[in-house]
């Protein structure tokens, strides 16, 4: 009968003073393919980049937000053509004011 192989052993090296800087994953071993996943764990944060991102996140919501508010102004007002024939806008009443 064969013998099943021996898990491979890791010697228990001392972390290098080099080593001990890298923050989060950068400094561990990990496969290629958990890299190739997970590329933000390591990559180093570039921060031009994130200012322009975060202004143009910024700038979107504050466009819908502008749409939003000039369609909530928009929604009472209706076209009313007298009978003249001149048009003018109208707020909405309620029947039973």
């Amino acid at each position: 009968m064969s013998s099943a192989p021996e898990p491979p052993t890791f010697k228990n090296e001392p972390l290098k003073e080099k080593d001990s800087r890298i923050p989060g994953l950068r400094g561990t071993r990990t496969t290629t393919l958990f890299r190739a996943v997970n590329p933000e764990l390591f990559i180093k944060p570039n921060k031009p980049v994130m200012v322009f991102g975060m202004i143009t996140l910024t700038l979107c919501v504050a466009y819908i937000g502008y749409l939003h508010a000039t369609q909530e102004n928009k929604k009472d007002l209706y076209e009313v053509i007298d009978s003249g024939g001149a048009r003018y806008m109208r707020r909405k009443t309620s029947k039973w004011d």
